[in-house]
């Protein structure tokens, strides 16, 4: 595959780099390191980041070859929730990525998968073996992972039509004054920093559906669903109604006194129909321990789950 791209500029831009994070799928940082190891060119001449783009100007930028990432089996420890012949499903820390990434070729939920369980489905390509959905990074909680290639399938199928249903608590800054709420705004990339979600008009339909569990001075806690699964979704969700996840540092100041060691974020409860047997399955995960801890400290002493809701 040719790894030569070329566009033409459509609109003035001031900087360079600027305008290649605009056009493109590269952040602004990449944009700077390719223009500084001499891969763009702009009308078929060297240039600097800060060089201006007028309509028409040509840009052309090369990619160098992506190094392949060696997928090794790593004994990491896992919270198993459940296990049989077909799935597993995982309670993920915060801090654990999904699958091997540039950046992230270790470590990953993947690499401790393919330790425990060898086999994995093939659907999800080569770094993404099992892998039916994902979890942001700094969030913890449920995951649904596949055996072989039939109850990926059957998962797929479940997330696709929405009859597979992940369920959150997270604690938001400000006090939200309705008691139950949706979010009904599209996703896609941040249009001047691609390594951010935002809400945009040209996004993808996202809908998020929340509910007041207890509010603080300064806080609310809140129980959510997701009808659909961006990327960031609730993040994003919650900072564009001004309530942003406490301890975010993508979208919000990730300022927290209460001892959080990242995003007061958690998917509590998944619930399913076994792609094999056909049985309604709900697995439930305790809140990590500095959210509890947060929570206590704020004078909440409600258990999590409720009892109501593991019913």
């Amino acid at each position: 595959m040719n790894n030569q791209e070329l566009f033409v500029a459509e609109k003035e831009y001031r900087r360079l780099d600027l305008c290649l994070s605009e056009v493109t799928e590269l952040s602004r940082s990449r944009a700077q390191s390719l223009i500084e190891a001499g891969l763009v060119t702009l009308n078929g001449r060297p240039c600097r980041q800060k060089d201006g783009v007028r309509p028409g100007d040509t840009v052309r930028y090369t990619l160098p070859e992506a190094k392949p990432i060696e997928l090794l089996p790593e004994n990491i420890p896992l919270d198993i929730v459940y296990e049989d012949d077909d799935i597993c499903v995982i309670n993920k820390p915060r801090g654990m990525v999904v699958h091997p990434a540039v950046g992230n070729e270790s470590g990953t939920l993947v690499n401790a998968l393919l330790y425990h369980f060898g086999a994995l489905s093939t659907i999800g390509g080569e770094i993404r073996p099992g892998i039916v959905h994902r979890i942001d990074k700094m969030t913890s909680g449920l995951l649904v992972v596949a055996k072989n290639d039939a109850a990926h399938e059957g998962l797929a199928r479940q997330f696709a039509d929405h009859s597979a249903h992940r369920s959150y608590i997270a604690l938001v800054a400000g006090n939200i004054k309705e008691d139950i709420g949706t979010v009904d705004a599209p996703i896609g990339r941040h249009p001047t920093d691609r390594k951010r979600m935002a809400v945009v008009p040209n996004g993808r339909r996202a809908v998020t559906h929340f509910q007041v569990e207890a509010r603080f001075s300064a806080m609310t806690l809140l129980s959510l669903e997701l009808e659909t699964g961006r990327t960031h979704q609730i993040r994003v969700h919650m900072a564009h109604i001004h309530h942003p996840i406490i301890g975010d540092t993508v979208y919000s100041t990730g300022k927290n006194n209460l001892g959080l060691e990242g995003q007061a974020l958690h998917g509590w409860r998944l619930r399913l129909t076994h792609p094999k047997t056909g049985e309604g399955m709900t697995f439930f995960a305790p809140l990590p321990e500095d959210m509890a801890l947060a929570l206590k400290r704020l004078g909440y002493t409600e258990p999590w789950p409720p009892k109501e809701a593991q019913i």
